[in-house]
Formats: C-alpha cells, sequence, structure tokens
C-alpha cells in the first residue's frame, strides 16, 4: 500500500462551499475512487493559508495516472473549478508532497 499526500489552493471565502460539495460527494465519483483502489482518503484545509492538503492509500500508484481519463473525474473538476486554483483542463492545482517521516 502506497501512501499519497498533495496540496492545493482554496479561493478566499470559499471553505463552506468546498466542505459542502465534499459532503455531498456524487456516488458515482467515490465509486470511481474507491475501485481505483483509493482507499483511507482524506482533504485538511489551513485554514490560515486555505491551503488544502490531501493524503490517500492506494494499492497501484499507477491508477492515479488513469483518473484523469474518466470523465466523471472531468464533470468533478469542472465542477470544483470556481472554488479552487486549477489547470487549463479544469484539473485541481496539485502539487505532491514529500514524506519525511511516518510512524506506523
Amino acid at each position: 500500500m502506497h501512501r499519497v499526500a498533495f496540496k492545493m489552493q482554496l479561493h478566499k471565502g470559499l471553505e463552506e462551499e468546498y466542505a459542502r460539495r465534499h459532503q455531498q460527494i456524487w456516488p458515482e465519483l467515490a465509486q470511481l475512487l474507491q475501485g481505483s483502489g483509493i482507499e483511507d482518503y482524506s482533504i485538511f484545509l489551513d485554514e490560515t493559508t486555505l491551503e488544502l492538503f490531501g493524503v490517500l492509500k492506494i494499492k497501484d500508484k499507477i491508477m492515479l495516472d488513469k483518473l484523469p481519463t474518466s470523465p466523471v473525474m472531468q464533470k468533478w473538476w469542472a465542477y470544483m473549478k470556481d472554488i479552487m486554483e486549477t489547470n487549463p483542463d479544469h484539473s485541481p492545482v496539485s502539487v505532491p508532497l514529500k514524506e519525511v517521516f511516518y510512524l506506523p
């Protein structure tokens, strides 16, 4: 099992909207993520910088590379583009984070 961490940037004033959208995550998106082998997925918010910190576990990291081709993922990105920093394809600007410590 691999642990993956990354950060993204939320736009100011949209903290509640971001949380609301994730509380109502689409069943087809949850199914896609879980079907890709993603487990124990959390996103945290730094309220001072509005940086989002995501961490997840996945069996095969190659499956992460396949997610952007999914129509459901592309639809989710288009839905989220107005509240966070995104790339031209509407995917969130996501910066991978290097693990420097782990206590199992």
